[in-house]
């Protein structure tokens, strides 16, 4: 017997075709899809028998109406106004079909980001998933942004887990706190968001091989890196993309200066292009080490315009100079992961990791490099570092000191 759950008959609209079937608990049909709730006698009615809907069409109604708040979100809407929204009187197809939640933490959603990037124009039902992705990596980041920091970087030189997905996510996530630091509005850090997730969709496949290659790109690789951007806007087009700005960001975010135009759609490119090319100078390959973060946010800053100058300090203030994920020497002579930023882009919060005479802890200290003693005074290169990070033991020391 199907599972029922109740109708919120206050959000459906009157005068309107119901998109589900109504049901009583007792599973005896009260309305059929495409039928009218037309007066408030007949909602009041079918409120006192107790209206219900199949549990499936409840989650697609859900997305339906998922999909319609996140637009008018996305357009500046009031979210006051949008948590009173009546139920949309239509259900997308995609929406009927299982399987686009997305769960879990950052590397689930790794996983799943990779996938839909590889598929590229093959993907089934890519907007519901994109939309899943999106929102799971919006909460995670609402959740706790050091955390998935330091996931991120710690998946970042692993390149068996894919490199693709790793930066897309890294970038996404760094972007919105450049965002906040800016106080751009919410919509603006969404669409950051989405960009990012797939603004390399056009070479997805090509940028896990060549952080795999012992070699630097050839003419052809070349020619496909430099056709990546228009290839992905067909791409995302193809598979029913229609924001603007997304595009626009995909589009230009290798070339901002090519942008005609000034406002918003100017600065979430060069945005973009800031935190992309951060994140691929602080990312490994097999032709050479990762960029020390510190080196890399400080080339940040330095390569400043009058145009990115603004920017480029509130990416290095949103970072800092350690992010979590990355390791750090410090005065007392251990070697530490960092854990936390601090609220100096130069005091962040570390665990030790390896001792003053180089061997492995068993048992992470925190410290608070704040603190006289215990400063930082280099970053490590992670490829120098044989001990790998638990992350159990990290994420139990950060909720023992409240970091």
């Amino acid at each position: 017997m199907p599972k029922y759950v109740p109708v919120p008959l206050e959000r459906v609209q009157l005068g309107k075709p119901l998109p589900v079937d109504i049901w009583s608990p007792g599973g005896q049909l009260l309305l059929r899809r495409q039928q009218i709730l037309s007066t408030e006698a007949h909602r009041d009615m079918l409120a006192e028998r107790q209206a219900c809907m199949t549990e499936a069409d409840a989650q697609a109604w859900q997305r339906s109406l998922d999909r319609q708040m996140r637009r008018f979100y996305n357009e500046g809407a009031d979210l006051s106004l949008l948590a009173q929204m009546p139920l949309p009187s239509e259900i997308a197809e995609d929406d009927f079909l299982p399987g686009h939640e997305v769960s879990g933490g950052w590397m689930d959603v790794q996983d799943v980001l990779r996938g839909l990037l590889y598929q590229g124009v093959s993907a089934v039902s890519p907007l519901p998933r994109l939309d899943a992705l999106e929102d799971r990596a919006l909460a995670l980041l609402q959740s706790n942004p050091d955390e998935g920091l330091f996931t991120l970087f710690q998946a970042l030189p692993d390149l068996s887990l894919g490199y693709c997905a790793t930066h897309a996510l890294l970038s996404g996530l760094v972007c919105s706190l450049t965002a906040d630091k800016l106080a751009l509005k919410p919509s603006a850090r969404a669409t950051l968001m989405r960009a990012a997730l797939v603004m390399n969709i056009g070479m997805a496949r090509l940028q896990d091989n060549l952080a795999r290659q012992k070699t630097a790109p050839n003419p052809a690789q070349r020619q496909d890196i430099d056709d990546h951007a228009a290839l992905g806007v067909t791409i995302l087009q193809r598979l029913g993309v229609l924001d603007p700005s997304l595009l626009v960001i995909v589009q230009w975010h290798h070339t901002p200066d090519l942008l005609e135009g000034e406002g918003a759609p100017l600065m979430l490119v060069r945005l973009m292009n800031l935190a992309d090319a951060l994140i691929a100078k602080m990312a490994p390959r097999q032709v050479r080490h990762a960029m020390l973060p510190l080196a890399a946010t400080k080339m940040l800053v330095m390569q400043s315009s009058p145009d990115t100058v603004q920017l480029r300090q509130a990416m290095a203030a949103a970072l800092g100079f350690y992010p979590p994920g990355t390791y750090v020497h410090l005065a007392n002579g251990e070697t530490a992961v960092v854990i936390c930023r601090g609220a100096r882009a130069n005091s962040p919060h570390v665990a030790s990791i390896i001792n003053a005479n180089g061997m492995p802890l068993s048992t992470y200290n925190y410290r608070d490099t704040s603190t006289s003693g215990l400063t930082v005074t280099a970053p490590v290169a992670e490829h120098t570092l044989h001990v790998k990070v638990n992350p159990d033991k990290v994420k139990r020391l950060r909720q023992l000191h409240g970091v």
